[in-house]
């Protein structure tokens, strides 16, 4: 039987040979920063430093340099916190089920999502810390025992969030780790420097590229794979049981978990895109890092995306259904009281944009995609803004209603997490491999055996 491999779809354009895609991979590791990366560096370490003064500012004095009040006790913190979470999705998918579903077209962009996973649970990770009030108290966050005489509340959604986050960053990272064990190995034999030689052979674990090797790191890659996957659903289900679990109009709804869901793979697509899209063109990956990827990536975010706006059509049903006087009333003070303008821009970026993805000419063109890309992550962020603020500013009591405005310092953390993980992704692709250099040699067009002969013997 003849295997045609020229009918797959290219996942590297050109066809080009094995050792000049390591040399693409490996030259933003090897070559002098370019201008371009030096001018967008400083850009984000501008927002970053401006991120770290904003919340230096908020130890000294305290949350009270934040716009949070009473009733709306939650705000711009918790949700950056959502959204980082949200943005750390992807990467997983990626990784993970497109492995196990032998998704080739994942090659060229998972090592890259993997990294931004990692990044954004840590911008994540922030915001829980610092919303305490006592950042130096963080340590009580984690459910000790109870002999600790802390009694900590192990029904309480925050406390999942513990165990959740936690064990969603320590496999991600162990995932990221293991796939880069053999890319270590190739950089170990290919430099020169005696210092970077010792760090690459560390890392590398002794590994020596042999089939015995190979055979045990498929089996461990695929072991880790089985274990991410139910990650990507329980993490955001966990975050979103925080409102679930709540009496407040407007959260307590059955449909968070998988709204949540849908809504954080569809942010984290939406980010992953924009960056590549960046990394793409400053490293010159085109050919690696293709329109094909870029497409399928885009259907992906119109399902979601539609899954999204379902969600929004079921939450005005329910509230309708339910025949609840304050859940109707949430629900109309959304879309028609003082936050509208954010329900109304969380449903034209999330909606009505991404179904732009229907025609193949938009889905390829890179400047299109980019704006609308952009444009979820934005829809994404107000859409957790809205949930939050919209649901507290209107509680049970009018007496107690009040409008949020964001501080100065508000904004300043918001732009200092966008900086600290863009830091981050420019510090990664400037150290590690962007891309997997062993699992995309494997999917080039010459890499699998073409058993030319085998009709003959038929």
């Amino acid at each position: 039987m003849t295997t045609d491999y020229s009918l797959e779809l290219a996942v590297v354009e050109g066809n080009p040979p094995l050792k000049e895609l390591d040399e693409v991979i490996v030259r933003p590791m090897v070559t002098k920063p370019s201008r371009k990366y030096q001018i967008v560096l400083a850009i984000t370490s501008s927002l970053l430093l401006i991120g770290a003064i904003c919340v230096g500012l908020t130890f000294y004095y305290g949350i009270g340099m934040w716009g949070n009040n009473q009733p709306v006790a939650w705000a711009f913190d918790i949700t950056n916190f959502v959204f980082w979470i949200g943005i750390g999705h992807a990467g997983t998918l990626i990784s993970a089920i497109l492995f196990l579903l032998r998704q080739q077209w994942r090659n060229g962009i998972a090592r890259f999502a993997e990294a931004m996973t990692i990044f954004a649970v840590m911008c994540a990770g922030l915001f829980p810390i610092i919303h305490t009030g006592r950042p130096w108290l963080a340590g009580y966050l984690i459910p000790y025992p109870n002999q600790h005489v802390m009694w900590p509340n192990f029904i309480s959604p925050l406390v999942w969030d513990v165990f959740a986050v936690s064990t969603y960053f320590t496999v991600s990272l162990i995932f990221w780790y293991v796939g880069l064990i053999p890319d270590f190995a190739a950089l170990r034999d290919r430099t020169t420097a005696k210092v970077k030689k010792t760090i690459y052979s560390i890392f590398s674990l002794g590994w020596r590229n042999s089939n015995r090797q190979w055979h045990h790191y498929e089996k461990v890659y695929m072991i880790l794979a089985g274990l991410a996957t139910p990650l990507v659903l329980s993490v955001h289900t966990v975050v979103s049981w925080d409102f679930a679990a709540a009496i407040i109009p407007g959260w307590h709804s059955t449909i968070f978990p998988p709204y949540f869901v849908a809504g954080a793979i569809f942010s984290g697509f939406a980010m992953v895109s924009t960056v590549l899209i960046f990394v793409r063109k400053v490293f010159d990956m085109e050919h690696i890092i293709t329109l094909d990827h870029l497409e399928k990536m885009n259907k992906i975010i119109l399902l979601t995306g539609s899954m999204v706006g379902y969600a929004y059509i079921i939450e005005w049903f329910m509230a309708w259904y339910s025949g609840s006087p304050t859940e109707l009333f949430t629900t109309l003070n959304r879309a028609f009281g003082p936050y509208a303008w954010g329900y109304w821009i969380m449903v034209s970026c999330n909606v009505f944009f991404p179904q732009l993805f229907w025609f193949k000419r938009i889905r390829r063109s890179v400047a299109v995609t980019l704006i609308i890309v952009i444009l979820v992550n934005v829809g994404m962020w107000f859409e957790r803004f809205v949930i939050i603020v919209s649901s507290l500013s209107r509680d049970f009591l009018p007496s107690s209603w009040h409008y949020y405005k964001p501080t100065l310092v508000d904004m300043g953390i918001l732009i200092g997490s966008f900086g600290l993980f863009f830091t981050l992704v420019l510090i990664f692709a400037r150290t590690l491999p962007v891309i997997s250099m062993a699992e995309i040699k494997s999917v080039v067009q010459g890499a699998q055996p073409t058993h030319h002969g085998d009709d003959h013997n038929e």
